[in-house]
């Protein structure tokens, strides 16, 4: 779609809602005055009002406008932001005009809805005064508003318990035994790159200790540890063994509330790995059929079954020990609403302590789009997801995060859900940016988060195991930044 702008330059902002609004229109600015179908956004600032308007040409011309009164909010950051909104709505109301179907979650662009809400609540309103608020001003549908409600009462209860010294950890193992033909993270197939796993450790263990000699100089408390990928389990036990000492050997886990490991494929699995996690603390595992159906399985590239889901689960409750969480995905090629929903049925019978409803996201580099598999539609998936809704919350599961993610079928979102007292930590404060999470490992995201409000700072590993491995001096010498991040909140 052309694109032109008068009185600001808010690429990411227009970007974004292109996105929400036409995923298939790609961004065009062309030089010169504005011609043809495409889309005019403008900003203007005065004295009373900072309005935005939007003139879509899309089979006709349609006009969408918001305004705030100028000077508030009256720091930067926030202005700028508050700008951006205005943009954003703008733009919605005008492709509404022009015939659009309201998307569930309305004129929402970001991944973390929460952030918007939680605060409402903070501020003192009644928790029906704070969804009416939230539904007029981003125009969500009433549903998609009580998800937030619900996660946010966690967020409120998770952000009072933690101190202004408390981190989560993250450490990334990019190896799995297949890759999955909806995966776009970089995870190494352990079938082409099993020679690369030794180095990689040895690195991993180097980024470790310089992580944990920074987190000790700083008085940094870890809470919440997650062992993530890829997927961890597919080291061997003496591999697991060598890692958890590590990160013992490197921070102080006296505090820790929890440590969670993806165990996500059940071909990975075995009790010699599970006891050596349960004897370091690990406490929660993901055991993450995605599906319960052979025929999805084997189109989206798992090489296990549905009955081997079960032994693994079998597995893991022999252990002991574990609070056990499962992934689902609604929208998976060769899935249907009435296999979804046997999915869901089968899951919830086993009783584990955590579900995940996820959307499938259509990411770039993932086989789905490359190999053009048939997929739901997004009504379809609409219905898996409120299926899903219903069945959870009728046995005594509620929602304590969720976020969205680009190219998500329909728009939608995913949704952690619990049951009483086991509410995961981490993923609570990774969505919500509580608290700053150090990563670790190839592609590690590590986000050290400013609780006042301002400007968080973020860098990234390395996302390749080989690029990790010949880069990891560097690596470690980019961890200085910790220390920067958290003398400069004292000065």
């Amino acid at each position: 779609m052309k694109l032109y702008f008068e009185g600001h330059d808010y690429r990411y902002a227009v970007e974004q809602m292109l996105l929400t609004l036409f995923p298939d229109e790609r961004p065009e600015y062309p030089a010169g005055p504005p011609e043809g179908e495409g889309a005019e956004i403008r900003l203007s600032r005065g004295a009373c009002y900072t309005r935005a308007v939007c003139v879509l040409r899309r089979g006709g011309t349609f006009r969408g406008a918001a305004r705030v009164k100028t000077g508030t909010p009256t720091d930067a950051l926030a202005r700028e932001r508050a700008e951006q909104r205005l943009i954003k709505n703008a733009m919605y109301r005008a492709a509404l005009s022009a015939g659009h179907e309201r998307p569930a979650w309305g004129a929402l662009t970001g991944v973390r809805p929460g952030k918007l809400f939680a605060p409402l609540l903070r501020q003192g309103l009644r928790e029906d005064e704070a969804m009416r608020r939230f539904c007029e001003e981003y125009d969500v549908t009433p549903r998609r508003a009580a998800l937030c409600l619900d996660a946010s009462r966690h967020t409120l209860a998770a952000a009072d318990s933690l101190g202004q010294r408390d981190v989560c950890l993250y450490l990334g193992v990019p190896f799995c035994p297949t890759r999955c033909a909806y995966c776009s993270f970089v995870s190494q197939s352990v079938e082409k790159s099993m020679g690369l796993i030794a180095p990689f450790l040895d690195a991993l263990e180097k980024e470790i200790a310089a992580t944990g000699a920074q987190a000790r100089a700083l008085g940094l408390r870890p809470v919440a540890l997650y062992f993530g990928g890829g997927t961890p389990t597919t080291l061997s036990a003496a591999q697991l063994e060598c890692v958890c000492t590590k990160l013992e050997e490197s921070f102080d886990l006296s505090a820790l509330r929890e440590f969670t490991v993806e165990a996500g494929r059940p071909d990975t699995i075995t009790e010699e790995k599970l006891r050596v996690l349960r004897a370091h603390g690990v406490d929660r595992v993901s055991v993450n059929p995605q599906t319960m159906s052979d025929a999805v399985l084997e189109a989206i590239g798992r090489k296990h079954s549905a009955a081997d889901i079960l032994s693994a689960l079998d597995t893991v409750r022999s252990v002991g020990g574990f609070a056990v969480n499962m992934d689902l995905i609604a929208g998976l090629p060769a899935d249907d609403l009435d296999g979804f929903c046997s999915t869901l049925r089968q899951v919830l019978a086993l009783t584990p302590e955590n579900i995940t409803v996820h959307t499938l996201s259509l990411k770039k580099g993932s086989r789905i789009l490359t190999e053009g598999a048939v997929l739901p539609g997004a009504g379809e998936v609409g219905q898996m997801l409120d299926f899903a809704e219903e069945k959870l919350r009728a046995s005594g599961y509620e929602p304590y995060y969720l976020y969205r993610q680009k190219f998500m079928s329909g728009g939608f979102e995913n949704v952690g859900w619990t049951r009483e007292g086991h509410v995961n930590l981490y993923n609570i404060c990774m969505m919500e940016e509580l608290c700053s999470i150090l990563a670790m490992g190839g592609g590690g995201s590590t986000k050290l988060v400013r609780r006042d409000g301002g400007r968080n700072l973020r860098f990234i590993a390395p996302k390749y195991p080989s690029e990790y491995i010949a880069l990891i001096d560097g690596v470690c010498a980019e961890k200085e930044k910790i220390a920067a991040f958290y003398q400069g909140l004292e000065d």
